[in-house]
């Protein structure tokens, strides 16, 4: 799936991070997400899964774009 393909739900102007390589939520065509941020080494994640670290603020940006 292209980066393209996703509806890009923060960083789109209206918090504090506009540039691709900051922490984001992305909705895909079917409705799920997709989240971007730093790789964490909180816990050692199932095979085939890892862990992202991204702030409240980016969390709370995607709620307000999709009306929660």
């Amino acid at each position: 799936m292209a980066r393209e393909e996703l509806t890009r739900l923060t960083g789109n102007g209206n918090g504090t991070c506009a540039d691709e390589d900051c922490p984001n939520v992305y909705r895909t065509a079917e409705g799920s997400f997709l989240v971007q941020g730093e790789v964490s080494s909180a816990f050692d994640a199932p095979q085939g899964e890892g862990l992202v670290e991204i702030p409240e603020e980016t969390l709370r940006e995607a709620f307000r774009a999709l009306g929660w």
